[in-house]
């Protein structure tokens, strides 16, 4: 469980790394809109996950290993943002968030599930 302290750390790290990514994101990833949907930081804070989710891609790991190589990149100009509120800037590591995928897979068997015939229950009286 995340203590208030990382909790609200992880909160300005979501919305600094959004704002780089809204605005300078399309250098390294052109035509790509990226969306932070979660950040989980060390109890430490010296370490961050941040979670990605990508529209307008066909390959997400592509996408996901282009952020992790501009990872320093993307460190610095949140450091440059955040140095004065922090001691140490997190080392940030990148993961694709694959919710959107599960939901929809979800909403597909759901689907399936009710298009199906329904058995009438037998009574065994």
């Amino acid at each position: 469980m995340e203590s208030k302290r990382q909790q609200k750390f992880a909160g300005v790290i979501q919305e600094e790394l959004a704002q780089i990514f809204q605005r300078e994101g399309t250098s390294f990833l052109p035509d790509t809109l990226v969306t932070i949907t979660r950040v989980r930081v060390s109890p430490d804070l010296a370490v961050a996950k941040v979670y990605l989710s990508f529209f307008n891609t066909n390959n997400t790991t592509l996408s996901i290993n282009t952020v992790n190589a501009h990872a320093g990149e993307i460190r610095y100009k949140l450091g440059g943002r955040i140095r004065h509120q922090v001691r140490v800037i997190p080392e940030l590591t990148f993961f694709v968030d694959d919710t959107n995928e599960y939901v929809e897979r979800m909403d597909h068997l759901f689907e399936k599930i009710a298009k199906e015939p329904r058995q009438k229950e037998e009574d065994s009286e």
